[in-house]
């Protein structure tokens, strides 16, 4: 299984970003996004549901941050996004995605599967 994200940058506080994971298996995963600082612990962002109808978020981003996701048909491959808006310098952070076989949300121990990570950078 592969996770590939995409999509990070540098941005000014209070704009958007789109980050971008593809995840290719034929398992009906759950995904997440999680984030990770040097002075932090990998902090779980948001999460999603193979069926894309359940969806999970930490309260630090909730409602500013949206999980959503494409399914192919054969399940082969999952494209899920992280949509982020009104960005802070705090959510500076290299973010990453992974995908689990289990709803457990918020533990990443639960996921198999990570990607290499992208840096989102927001500038005050």
């Amino acid at each position: 299984v592969q996770v590939v994200e995409s999509g990070g940058g540098l941005v000014q506080a209070g704009g958007s970003l789109r980050l971008s994971c593809e995840a290719s298996g034929r398992t009906r995963y759950v995904m997440a996004w999680f984030r990770q600082t040097p002075e932090k612990e990998r902090e779980f962002l948001a999460a999603s549901a193979w069926s894309g109808e359940n969806a999970f978020y930490a309260d630090s981003v909730k409602g500013r941050f949206t999980i959503s996701r494409d399914n192919s048909r054969d399940s082969a491959k999952s494209t899920v996004y992280l949509q982020m808006n009104s960005l802070k310098r705090e959510d500076t952070a290299v973010y990453y995605c992974a995908a689990g076989s289990s709803w457990v949300p918020t533990s990443a121990q639960r996921y198999s599967y990570w990607g290499q990570g992208t840096q989102v950078n927001v500038s005050s």
